[in-house]
């Protein structure tokens, strides 16, 4: 993955439990690295290592974590650092949403070695919407839950998710069930 992604990480950790925290959970990680490039690809084990050393060393379990850093990632990140971007997305959730599929190829004209995943947007009805999540990156489906929760309160959108199919437990991918409160 590339940088940012384990900045994030790094930020999230230090927002919200101290420098202290996060000197741990490199440690704990084994990760030597000071810090990180964002346009520079780390090997994604390191990501991971980050993500269940933070859930050890700060005592949460790893849905948890996952979930609170795809919300982070759409709050800080996302909106602050590329919110051209994200506003290129659509002007409420669910045109974010159904924009989804695109979006990463606009992402791709900055970072051109990403390896996205794929979306398939099922619209219901006016208020829900069924979103398939294909990953060639296996254990991210906690992250994408917490991606989509980010998004609600990002546009301001009170929303309910279920997930009703998960590849943890066979199934050929991810596909949440989400509907606009």
């Amino acid at each position: 993955m590339y940088g940012l992604v384990n900045q994030a990480i790094q930020g999230l950790v230090i927002d919200n439990f101290g420098e202290d925290n996060w000197k741990a959970i490199k440690q704990k990680a084994n990760v030597t690295e000071d810090s990180f490039l964002s346009n520079e690809i780390y090997d994604d084990s390191i990501t991971f290592n980050l993500a269940v050393s933070a859930s050890e060393v700060l005592n949460i379990p790893l849905a948890d974590v996952l979930k609170t850093f795809g919300k982070y990632w759409i709050i800080k990140v996302g909106n602050e650092k590329y919110g051209p971007l994200m506003k290129s997305g659509g002007d409420n959730f669910i045109d974010f949403i159904v924009n989804l599929p695109n979006f990463h190829s606009r992402v791709m004209l900055i970072y051109s070695d990403i390896k996205p995943p794929e979306f398939i947007v099922e619209k219901v009805t006016d208020k829900q919407l069924k979103l398939h999540y294909y990953s060639t990156r296996q254990g991210l489906t906690d992250f994408m839950f917490g991606l989509i929760q980010g998004l609600g309160e990002l546009y301001q959108t009170p929303i309910d998710i279920k997930l009703i199919a998960d590849r943890r437990n066979g199934d050929e991918h991810d596909i949440f069930e989400i509907v606009i409160l």
